[in-house]
């Protein structure tokens, strides 16, 4: 997914004329989690660990409206939103029960990870400086599309190595909410992204609210 994105913003860069290089915005956010999340024993062993780095991908367009003759920009758009987050030791249960809940992995395994894709509207006021210095502060509602769970590893049962994908997991909250901030010079940035709401729904599986931090690649 990644070689993806990072493709076909590279073409739309080349396709696009510079009067609407100059309105839009096209770029890549490539970021890992930070999750934070309470150690819930109704939702997950007491010795639940999250990997410290969970990889993540978004791409976004923004459509840009200049503020009076200044350089900076109000600015909408829309995106797609791709998180992972890999547990240490645990896998859940039973992805399409009605509380998702985190079980301990006993026999031997390569990775476990959940993965949760959103369509994303951002908001954006972009303040820029004439060396090229840049300012983004920005809010965005993201809508949920994917979910999934993926493990590599030993059945319990026998010890067989398998990979099994399973999607559509129970609980996943259908919106997230959250801001974004970017400071940068020309084409790249450093990123930031605080999501206000749990994946989950709260009540019915651990409670996961991750902060994204990352750069920013915009070819125009």
């Amino acid at each position: 997914m990644l070689i993806a994105a990072i493709f076909s913003t590279s073409v739309t860069a080349q396709v696009l004329s510079e009067s609407a290089k100059r309105k839009v915005t096209v770029g890549i956010d490539l970021f890992s989690d930070i999750v934070f999340f309470d150690k819930d024993p109704v939702f997950m062993p007491a010795d639940f660990e999250l990997r410290t780095i969970n990889q993540g991908v978004n791409v976004f367009a923004m459509y840009n409206f200049q503020i009076g003759k200044s350089l900076s920009s109000f600015s909408v758009g829309l995106g797609i939103r791709n998180h992972n987050l890999f547990s240490r030791n645990s896998v859940i249960d039973d992805i399409k029960a009605d509380s998702i809940i985190y079980t301990k992995i006993e026999q031997n395994f390569k990775r476990t990870k959940i993965n949760l894709t959103y369509l994303d509207l951002p908001v954006e006021f972009k303040y820029r400086t004439k060396g090229g210095f840049k300012l983004g502060i920005g809010l965005k509602v993201g809508y949920k599309i994917n979910s999934k769970q993926k493990y590599v590893g030993d059945r319990p049962e026998d010890n067989v190595g398998v990979s099994i994908k399973t999607k559509k997991i129970n609980q996943v909250e259908d919106w997230t909410f959250g801001g974004t901030l970017r400071l940068g010079y020309k084409f790249i940035s450093v990123f930031g992204y605080y999501q206000f709401n749990s994946f989950f729904i709260t009540g019915r599986g651990p409670q996961f609210t991750p902060l994204s931090v990352g750069i920013t690649i915009t070819p125009f």
